[in-house]
């Protein structure tokens, strides 16, 4: 007969609640007596903890419940008897909670029946409407606590005391657990409810156990070492220290052992039951192994990083995966990964054979798995899976036919993802196509860099092979590369030049560099361009010679229309447009560049201008296209022109030297003047500000100006042909500061924005006279790198540089667990395809996305105007 199908339901609510002692005995498939598991054999023992009853873990075996082998066989609970009730450890606070509102003589709730109706009436409101009775519930028990006499049999109630972890003291005497579900037991149905319980699904006295459900053997497998040795779960060891304690118990008692013996025991048989469900109580020594390892039991196995929520279900291992160590392929495309061939042969595509691939397929099983592009497994029909081998690959090659399933290996153009933690935002992971390569590294172009936060000092990556044709179709519309050119956060490009290629892209558009026929063609041979426009010029032996701008503008989309002023326009504060003196506006017309030198805000990540007229104007495609010519153009560049940094760039010459000197000491001699006007009572404290505090702001100050004067000195003399002030200027990396450090003066070292004051009593090392204020004394480094740090400098600067490396290592860790709270309050919010922003019940949170309903990255970011406010915005730094 055929089945009915199956009817689709939904679920309308949820209900959690204790479990009884009478359901755990009718769940329960057999009572454990004894605490042995295997009998000689290594066969089970019947009542014992490893009953056949409870499940199976060996193979061959059939479980006696429901003769399923293992691997089937779900597990079945069994129960212990316990001899005494003990105290369940995880309701310790509803159990105070619920002694202190109840009388001790009649166990009725401490509170008149008006009031007690009125409660009931608020917790019914709360429940129909769907909220919690949690506030109404605390606010019972702050009544009922507030009564000291019992309204219904007018006995006086006693302070009851809690001392952890399950001891609960009235007046002196230890209530036991007998006692204390005694009066448990003698609650009303109507004051169960009062105090939060529903009385169908949890009554108080079942949070005193009476019998102790076991888990079934499949929760706690037990192992076989390579000696032949059986090695028991924690949780086995557990219950065999419980069942032990439990026949102690029964025999002392039967024999009438003395009263003191009798609570030892009980309280020994409390210890192992609340060890038994948290092995982290505070107060409770843990239970260990012999090994002096506590035991991992019930509350460790769920709660934590490694626990079954987040361990095992939120977050898990997968297959399909490889990671390694990332390096970097200029000429890989952004869109592309670069994925050793080791890699390819381990991972797997599922391929079914229809009659277009049969012929194919069948050649990749013929190559087997230890070549490349082979297949590792086919999957018959009847989901049976077969591994190709040396010997059945010919035979598995004639049998494949259509409906079978190939794993073929990985191969170029296949969709994967690819992931750097810790993943921050959502281009922390995106879609690559497969390109495999010899050697044993992932690669990848340096421009995807930025989003990943990746960079080829040993990080490493992960990749996951997309196993389904409809995620690879996602992937490839949502997640490659391409789609994620424009960061959502600031609507500007978050993928784009980056070092070598900014710097490779200024030299080559700064000057009128006089370029060959062959040397452009050279330049451009990777970015597909057949023909060159008209010469710039003619040398005078009648050769025809091409310029930076003209090359560059090559790679440019036709119609491409742009004007902006560049990064280095560092001279002028208002640009003349047209004639700018030097050469920083630049300008594009119709896809030609006519003037300015291209730098990092024209094609850089986070600012590049043109990048993002090329995304938004001729969409993603081109996009990734003008990235992947760009930064090929640039590296061949910064080859041609050569760009390299030595200790003799930072050389200057001895007159610079002199005046960086007078500098010093000028700015010295002004710190004296201070320190002597103040301990003169002659400074002038700034307005709320203390002398004190003046006199530290006012030599910083000094100090701050002097180290900027001796950098200009350093700049100048630099200028910008020095490899380090192209970089510098161009955006490409690092800053003039970094320069002054190294060539002029390293400044002032500062902890927690102050001047270095700790240290010993009175002055900052020995070597100081106690009170100097001087620059020397508290940090000022007048040295710069390339002259060297004397000790003390050194000592002050290691100082001021360990507190960078504490606050990075602090603001991790912070900024970590803040994210991970807010990921947790904002999981269930979802944008609907009516715009507003909902949670799962439906209630909107916001009309409108953002409030304001706009995509970032459709916005107009390369507007003059904005990009100077955004750009201030995401790096701090000042906007010519």
């Amino acid at each position: 007969m055929d089945t009915l199908p199956s009817i689709p339901k939904r679920i309308s609510a949820i209900q959690f609640g204790l479990i009884s002692p009478r359901e755990v005995r009718k769940m329960s498939v057999t009572n454990i007596i004894t605490a042995d598991t295997y009998d000689d054999d290594g066969y089970p023992i019947d009542m014992g903890l490893m009953d056949l009853r409870l499940g199976v873990i060996d193979p061959g075996l059939k479980c006696k419940t429901c003769s399923s082998r293992a691997g089937e066989c779900p597990g079945h609970f069994g129960h212990i008897e316990l001899v005494a009730p003990v105290v369940h450890v995880g309701f310790n606070k509803t159990i105070r909670k619920a002694l202190r509102s109840i009388c001790r003589n009649c166990s009725a709730l401490l509170l008149e029946p008006s009031q007690k109706k009125n409660f009931l009436t608020q917790i019914d409101k709360l429940h129909e409407m769907g909220h919690l009775p949690d506030p109404v519930i605390n606010d019972v028990f702050k009544e009922a606590r507030k009564t000291k006499v019992c309204p219904h049999c007018g006995t006086e109630q006693l302070e009851i005391k809690f001392e952890k972890p399950t001891e609960y003291i009235e007046d002196g005497h230890k209530l036991t657990p007998t006692e204390i579900r005694d009066r448990f037991e003698n609650i009303s149905d109507d004051d169960v409810k009062v105090i939060g319980m529903d009385p169908s699904c949890a009554r108080p006295e079942w949070m005193i156990l009476t019998v102790l459900p076991v888990p079934p053997v499949t929760v706690r497998p037990s192992i076989t070492l390579e000696s032949g040795q059986r090695s028991e779960d924690d949780l086995t060891h557990k219950l065999v220290d419980i069942i032990r304690i439990n026949q102690r118990f029964q025999e002392n008692r039967d024999a009438g052992a003395p009263q003191l013996i009798i609570e030892d025991l009980w309280e020994l048989l409390q210890y192992h039951v609340t060890t038994f469900f948290d092995n982290e109580v505070s107060g409770v020594p843990p239970a260990r192994h012999r090994s002096g390892r506590p035991l991992k039991t019930l509350t460790q196995r769920l709660k934590g990083k490694e626990g079954r929520f987040r361990g095992s279900l939120s977050g898990k291992r997968v297959n399909f995966s490889a990671r390694t160590v990332v390096s970097p392929d200029p000429n890989l495309s952004i869109n592309e990964v670069g994925v050793p061939e080791a890699i390819a042969i381990q991972m797997t595509i599922p391929e079914r054979v229809i009659e277009r691939n049969i012929e194919l397929l069948r050649m990749y099983i013929l190559k087997g798995s230890d070549v490349h592009p082979g297949a590792n497994y086919v999957i018959r029909p009847d989901e049976r899976r077969i591994k190709i081998t040396e010997n059945n690959k010919e035979e598995l090659a004639e049998k494949v036919e259509k409906g079978w399933v190939v794993e073929r290996q990985l191969m170029d153009g296949d969709t994967v993802l690819f992931n750097r933690q810790p993943s921050l935002h959502k281009m922390s992971i995106m879609a690559h196509q497969v390109k495999v390569l010899p050697n044993k590294t992932f690669r990848l172009n340096p421009a995807v860099c930025p989003p990943y936060n990746a960079d080829f000092d040993g990080d490493e990556m992960n990749m996951h092979v997309l196993q389904t044709e409809e995620s690879r179709a996602e992937a490839s519309i949502l997640m490659q590369v391409q789609e994620n050119i424009l960061s959502p956060r600031f609507g500007g490009p978050i993928i784009g030049g980056i070092h070598d290629h900014i710097s490779g892209m200024f030299l080559l558009t700064r000057n009128e560099n006089r370029i060959t026929k062959n040397e452009a063609l050279e330049l451009l041979r990777k970015a597909e361009i057949r023909e060159l426009p008209e010469p710039a010029g003619y040398k005078e032996t009648g050769e025809p010679y091409w310029n930076g701008k003209q090359i560059f503008s090559q790679i440019l989309p036709k119609g491409l229309n742009a004007e902006f002023p560049a990064e280095v326009c560092f001279k002028c504060d208002v640009c003349k447009k047209e004639a700018c003196e030097y050469n920083a506006y630049v300008v594009i017309r119709n896809g030609e560049m006519i003037q300015g030198t291209i730098d990092e805000r024209a094609i850089g990540a986070f600012k590049g201008i043109i990048l993002d007229k090329v995304v938004k104007t001729y969409g993603t495609t081109a996009g990734a296209k003008f990235i992947d010519d760009f930064t090929r153009l640039a590296i061949r560049g910064v080859m041609k022109t050569g760009l390299s940094f030595g200790i003799s760039d930072e050389d200057i010459p001895e007159t610079a030297k002199k005046n960086i000197k007078e500098v010093l000491t000028k700015a010295e001699s002004e710190v004296q003047d201070l320190i002597a006007a103040y301990e003169a009572k002659e400074l002038e404290p700034l307005p709320g500000r203390t002398l004190d505090e003046t006199i530290e702001m006012k030599i910083m100050q000094t100090l701050g100006k002097a180290r900027d004067q001796t950098g200009n000195i350093a700049g100048n003399e630099l200028g910008l042909e020095n490899s380090a002030v192209i970089m510098a200027k161009s955006g490409a990396r690092g800053s003039m500061l970094n320069l002054t450090q190294m060539a002029a003066c390293v400044g002032q070292q500062a902890v927690r924005g102050e001047r270095i004051r700790r240290g010993y009593a009175g002055r900052t090392l020995p070597h100081f006279d106690k009170g100097d204020l001087g620059a020397d004394a508290h940090g000022f480094v007048k040295a710069s790198y390339k002259s060297g740090l004397s000790p003390t400098e050194y000592f002050f600067h290691s100082i001021g540089g360990r507190e960078g490396l504490v606050d990075t290592a602090v603001r991790t860790s912070q900024s970590g667990y803040l994210q991970r709270r807010l990921v947790n309050a904002l999981q269930d919010l979802e944008v609907q395809y009516d715009a507003t922003v909902r949670e799962t019940r439906g209630v909107i949170v916001q009309f409108k996305y953002g409030e304001d309903g706009i995509d970032s990255t459709k916005s107009d970011y390369s507007k003059p105007e904005n990009v100077h406010k955004i750009v201030e915005a995401v790096t701090g730094k000042k906007v010519n």
